[in-house]
């Protein structure tokens, strides 16, 4: 991933089009208005103060826009503003026009799939991001429990009772409050979190100086801190968290530094390190434990042996730098997220190429879930659209989630009942709830 945000960069976060600008017009429509002859004067009363209104699945079906955008207020209308993100959203590419070079060799999807259906938009949890390449801020534990970062802290947010909580904050100083070997006693002050892993009871946050910080969720403080590098080129970009087959907690953390490192959380110490030719963006571990997928800022893509490091086939196909990497609960396919805006799925039984490729609308794609059961997988691009796809069709089928806002990271519960999508964007930001669409729907009457 790009070490600093230099002009380029900065540039591509300047030039995006927030719904802050849809909102300036909002607002000049509202200085030129009588508020005696609204049809809502509470809606406009709590707009113009600025009083964060959630969206509920009841006041969807009636027609109101999921984020809340009182689209029929405004100049422009949806369909008009969804062209013009369509037409003027920049894609952020390592390797120009990779975008447009992939689009051939993509499958065409029957879209109007109705696999999640919404049930909550709420404004008061902020979900940020601090890097533009990096979307996986965002964890759900339960159907219910999800965790994601608002600048400097870790949030717990309840949808069983609309309620949330602080669970970590980074702002000042942290320290492990547990002694094991290895762990850096004296902290860490103001870290800049890069990434996210939260799973069962353990969460991992990664630092833009190769900050590690463990906490377990059922104990007081941290349990551990670890710095895997004081190379310049340190960003934490990816952690993921696994169960080994003796039922031993580990976690892999992926860094710019060209080094992808294994963590034995039993013991607190690190058990294994190898080392690449490029900085490594993802790493996802195969459900036996045996292969590892290995993604970064290269076009090829590496599949390793987990427990020495060892290549054991390239993963060509791809036309950019990869951000995201999945397992798919068989253990026989996985999925790769790439900036040349495909997601591509491999069989580990024929590895000469992808079985498919999956195109986003926008740009990369910057996260990809499966589902605990196989049934479906999500990808997100980089805003406003995340693609969940029925594996069971041959990945031909799709729901296309349409919203407006950059995406923080996305995540099914482990039950598969829930998928929340951390929305970032300065007026409109939020987190969005979808459950599992069934046969039955004894829930309507109080959602």
């Amino acid at each position: 991933m790009s070490h600093h945000q230099g002009d380029e960069e900065a540039e591509y976060m300047a030039d995006e089009y927030e719904m802050e600008d849809v909102d300036d017009d909002m607002e000049d429509e509202f200085r030129g208005r009588d508020m005696g002859g609204s049809d809502s004067e509470v809606d406009e009363y709590e707009y113009l103060n600025n009083k964060m209104v959630d969206t509920t699945a009841a006041q969807a079906r009636k027609g109101r826009d999921i984020q809340g955008i009182p689209w029929e207020r405004l100049s422009i209308t949806r369909d008009k503003y969804r062209q013009t993100r369509l037409e003027q959203y920049k894609n952020y590419e390592n390797i120009p026009q990779s975008g447009e070079g992939s689009e051939k060799e993509c499958k065409r999807t029957k879209k109007g799939g109705s696999y999640y259906e919404f049930r909550r938009n709420s404004r008061s949890v902020k979900s940020t991001i601090l890097h533009f390449q990096l979307r996986n801020l965002v964890w759900a534990t339960s159907k219910h429990d999800v965790y994601l970062m608002s600048h400097f802290s870790v949030i717990h947010w309840s949808s069983l009772t609309s309620s949330k909580s602080e669970v970590l904050n980074v702002s000042g100083h942290v320290a492990p409050c547990e002694k094991h070997p290895g762990s850096l006693l004296e902290g860490f002050t103001q870290t800049q979190v890069s990434t996210l892993a939260v799973k069962d009871r353990l969460l991992v946050a990664g630092g833009f100086q190769g900050e590690l910080i463990c906490k377990y969720l059922d104990r007081p403080g941290v349990s551990f801190c670890s710095r895997t590098t004081y190379d310049d080129n340190a960003i934490t970009n990816a952690v993921d968290i696994y169960t080994t087959p003796s039922g031993a907690v580990h976690f892999t953390a992926s860094n710019n530094d060209c080094g992808v490192r294994d963590f034995d959380m039993e013991k607190f110490q690190l058990s294994k390190h190898f080392r690449f030719p490029w900085p490594v963006n993802h790493t996802s571990l195969s459900p036996d434990g045996k292969l590892l997928v290995v993604v970064g800022d290269n076009r090829d893509g590496i599949l390793v042996d987990s427990r020495t490091g060892k290549t054991v086939m390239p993963l060509v196909g791809h036309l950019d730098f990869s951000f995201a990497s999945a397992w798919h609960p068989d253990g026989l396919t996985f999925a790769t997220g790439n900036q040349d805006k495909t997601c591509r799925v491999w069989d580990i039984r024929n590895l000469s190429k992808s079985v498919t490729a999956l195109k986003g609308n926008l740009g990369a794609i910057r996260s990809i879930r499966y589902t605990l059961d196989g049934r479906f997988m999500a990808m997100a691009e980089p805003a406003d659209f995340v693609h969940v796809y029925d594996t069971k069709s041959g990945y031909e089928k799709e729901q296309e989630i349409d919203f407006f806002g950059e995406i923080s990271g996305m995540s099914f519960s482990p039950d598969t009942e829930s998928l929340f999508i951390g929305v970032w964007d300065r007026t409109y930001g939020s987190l969005l709830e979808f459950g599992r669409r069934r046969n039955y729907s004894y829930l309507d009457s109080v959602m």
